[in-house]
């Protein structure tokens, strides 16, 4: 039976590849204030960016959310569950890559791809936090495991060398590219020690060296728990658009100024 959906939609070319919705801020009575998590960072990040020129609420992609039976045509009733959404439904995509440098472990991607081959699964995390998956990681294919603050030179050190040996292992169709901030300094969940310069720095290895491989790639920010977070975020994909590595078009990204276009072509 064809399952007709609203889900999809045109996103011209002019729009930014920025995906954000006011929804995405939660709020409860004030009571969020009180969670280390800033509940409201996605929208500081988007004001300040505002605040720079670089961008209005028309250069903006707001994803539609997904209904129930369009969650059914991929996933069981009893769980929703692997969200292997992207193999069957975006055309050219048979192989993808997960970066992880979240300051944890990402037990849960690790335990819904487990066993497929499909998906090459790079984690770099402080190897004392919750949530200390043993299961897990046996799903991941590149493990960097961090201890008690390291620092920046260190910390850039491993992430570039390991990036570049996991897609000479396996090249994607498309990167996931999981930029937690809860790395930085002071982060008392995350227990690293990472400058806000240093984020900045990450940031912009990842994204060099896989847009120089002319792979499309999905940034994902994550934890970070706390308040000047949003602004280092900001200030990176500021520095990404400096760089052209980011944009509306991004004609000269580069390692070696490729100009591979950031996101594939839209899905009918």
């Amino acid at each position: 039976m064809l399952h007709t959906t609203q889900l999809y939609q045109h996103v011209p070319e002019a729009r930014w590849p920025i995906v954000y919705s006011p929804r995405y801020n939660i709020t409860f009575m004030g009571l969020e204030k009180l969670h280390p998590f800033d509940a409201g960072k996605w929208g500081k990040v988007i004001n300040f960016l505002k605040e720079e020129k670089l961008l209005s609420d028309s250069m903006l992609v707001e994803a539609r959310e997904a209904s129930e039976e369009d969650l059914l045509v991929v996933h069981t009733r009893r769980y929703l569950n692997e969200l292997k959404f992207l193999f069957e439904r975006v055309e050219g995509i048979s192989r993808a890559t997960i970066i992880d440098l979240d300051a944890h472990q990402g037990n849960g991607h690790e335990r819904d791809f487990m066993d497929d081959k499909r998906v090459y699964i790079m984690d770099v995390y402080n190897r004392h936090i919750y949530p200390g998956d043993r299961f897990a990681k046996q799903a991941i294919r590149r493990k960097v495991e961090l201890e008690w603050g390291t620092e920046d030179d260190e910390y850039l050190d491993k992430v570039e060398r390991n990036i570049k040996k996991s897609l000479q292992e396996h090249l994607p169709d498309v990167v996931v590219y999981n930029a937690g901030t809860d790395i930085l300094e002071g982060d008392r969940l995350g227990g690293l020690s990472i400058s806000p310069a240093g984020i900045v720095k990450r940031d912009e290895l990842v994204f060099r060296m896989v847009r120089g491989r002319r792979v499309p790639i999905l940034m994902v920010t994550s934890g970070g728990y706390q308040k000047r977070t949003a602004r280092i975020i900001a200030d990176s994909i500021l520095n990404l658009f400096g760089l052209g590595l980011i944009g509306p078009e991004s004609p000269s990204v580069s390692a070696q100024n490729s100009d591979t276009p950031l996101l594939p072509p839209a899905v009918p």
